[in-house]
């Protein structure tokens, strides 16, 4: 039997889902395909607004995403993860490259086709503050992507926002208040039950926790972990918490610059990095033992991110690098497999 987070979920459509979903795991198809993605704005000056440079937000990535698989993804504010996050849902027009989701190129579809797509993905995002409309309730909430995607009206409509509230840890008898009544982890709360609504198969966590409290951060992940396991979830899950990623993610991918410099399942990248970015983040996260602690050597990058609108020749990353050769300025480079699924993007690994 399928259940919530305390009780069965009733809705027969979305237990057929669910189950259905589940014997999808046995395929070898990935839900998600990223292939050669770029997403460039163009920068504008003058009265005539003449396009003068151009911001690569993203510049060239590639990967697959596995039925409830995790992926995560990390790195530097301002090194394109959001904006990866909102290209892959179409929220932009990608410049160039190809999102393959369910094995249908979604990329240039018209707004209709799209519309049936997006029910099957959504987006928990960073602050709920920001996220949830102070002046609509928190069943209005929850309750409008079945306004816009499904016919339930009624006592089906609201059975649907009690059983979503109940799967996400709170009294059902709440859908009548605001959100400015709640804490910021109740909020969080509201706004994955929001995402949950019309069953999804492809959820992508824009840095859910970050908002929270430290005490609040490790409840609204398990969570997502028991949400997942139940209902047979994907998640792309993007945090600047290097710890919290190797708890919720078998797989990693390193951002910088707009571009994936190390990929790979987590216990091998946390414990066997190959890229001095990589290795350079894993250096600054808290080990748990005072003694290795105390002896460990931090690797301090010197410089600052450099602008996506003018971003170094050759390789990105090599204006921080301390491992930094002349090649490194000539050519960009390409990723190399290191292990079975384990691949990085530097000149400097043999």
């Amino acid at each position: 039997m399928l259940v919530g987070y305390g009780k069965t979920f009733t809705t027969t459509k979305y237990k057929l889902d669910i189950a259905l979903r589940m014997g999808e795991l046995l395929t070898t198809k990935p839900l998600l395909q990223v292939q050669k993605l770029k997403q460039h704005f163009p920068v504008t000056a003058g009265l005539l607004r003449r396009q003068v440079g151009t911001i690569k937000a993203i510049d060239g990535i590639d990967f697959d995403l596995m039925t409830q698989q995790n992926l995560g993804l990390v790195g530097e504010s301002g090194c394109g993860k959001t904006t990866l996050a909102r290209t892959i849902l179409r929220l932009y027009q990608p410049t160039e490259g190809k999102i393959i989701f369910e094995g249908i190129d979604m990329t240039h579809l018209k707004s209709s086709r799209l519309r049936s797509l997006r029910t099957r993905m959504q987006m928990i995002f960073q602050d709920p503050q920001d996220s949830l409309n102070p002046r609509m309730t928190v069943g209005s909430i929850i309750a409008e992507p079945l306004d816009e995607h499904t016919s339930l009206k009624g006592k089906e409509r609201s059975g649907r926002v009690e059983e979503l509230l109940d799967a996400v840890g709170l009294n059902p008898r709440f859908s009548n208040r605001y959100p400015h009544e709640f804490s910021g982890g109740q909020r969080q709360r509201i706004g994955i039950a929001r995402a949950l609504s019309l069953n999804p198969k492809f959820i992508i966590c824009d840095e859910p926790i970050a908002a929270l409290d430290v005490s609040i951060q490790a409840q609204v992940v398990n969570l997502l972990e028991d949400l997942q396991e139940k209902l047979a979830l994907t998640y792309l899950f993007i945090s600047h918490d290097l710890g919290m990623i190797r708890h919720i993610s078998k797989r990693v991918a390193v951002m910088y610059l707009g571009k994936i410099v190390e990929v790979g399942p987590a216990n091998e990248l946390y414990t066997n990095a190959q890229h001095p970015y990589t290795k350079a983040l894993l250096s600054a996260v808290p080990l748990h033992d005072p003694g290795r602690e105390a002896k460990r050597e931090r690797i301090i990058l010197s410089g600052d991110v450099p602008s996506p609108a003018n971003p170094p020749t050759g390789c990105p990353f090599r204006t921080r690098c301390p491992a930094v050769e002349p090649k490194c300025a000539i050519s960009v480079p390409k990723m190399k497999a290191i292990g079975q699924e384990h691949r990085v993007a530097c000149h400097c690994v043999m």
